[in-house]
């Protein structure tokens, strides 16, 4: 089970918190592939943790839906369902969507500077082609909106829906295009004029659109 030695190691967490967050971000990229089987000795010492946490960490992955664990056999990533998306996305947007309606109440230019300089970076990616880089700037476009809207249960639920998300575009491929520059600035746009009704369908929009990519992939 290779496993890289070169990530980077969050500080401020606990062992618990740095498995978990390692492990599935491997998940969802790809490190660890659909249907590997998993050593937690082998996890446990790239992690520079004890077994303990990392097996705490499996549990809750589990319970989560990236591994399947097999009391005395063997622990391992769960396959992509890639028909999945459909389940996931529409809530998904559903929740974005309340986000900016109620981050509409907190915006501050100090955040509309970050969300321009953030949809800035997010065109550069797109533009030089760098679609894995555009992926993670999207989503990081998007939890500064989440994060306005200070809401801890949306968050939450937001967070687990997400890493689902995340791990669907990176193994199917998903290419972010134009369309989406073009809505975050509307999204901004209208962040700074406070309006909600527009925002909603403009905001669910940009979610949704994600779905119809799919069946093109299919087709290749």
């Amino acid at each position: 089970m290779p496993i890289p030695t070169d990530h980077s190691k969050p500080v401020r967490q606990t062992a618990k918190e740095n498995a978990f967050n390692q492990l599935q971000q491997w998940i969802i990229d790809g490190t660890l592939l659909p249907g590997e089987k998993l050593n937690d000795t082998e996890l446990a010492n790239a992690l520079g943790v004890s077994r303990t946490p990392v097996r705490e960490s499996l549990q809750l992955l589990e319970a989560q839906g990236f591994v399947e664990m097999f009391p005395g056999k063997a622990t391992q990533v769960t396959e992509v369902d890639r028909e999945a998306i459909k389940d996931l996305l529409p809530p998904l947007a559903a929740l974005q969507a309340l986000s900016a309606e109620l981050a509409v109440e907190h915006i501050t230019e100090d955040t509309i500077d970050l969300l321009e300089r953030t949809n800035d970076r997010f065109a550069k990616a797109i533009h030089s082609e760098n679609y894995y880089s555009a992926l993670k700037i999207d989503e990081e476009f998007h939890q500064i909106i989440v994060d306005t809207a200070n809401n801890s249960y949306i968050h939450d639920i937001i967070g687990k829906l997400q890493a689902h998300v995340r791990r669907q575009f990176f193994h199917n491929s998903i290419v972010l295009t134009e369309d989406s520059i073009r809505e975050h600035s509307e999204i901004i746009d209208l962040l700074k004029k406070q309006d909600k009704d527009s925002l909603t369908p403009i905001m669910k929009g940009n979610w949704l659109r994600a779905i119809e990519e799919f069946p093109k992939i299919e087709s290749d």
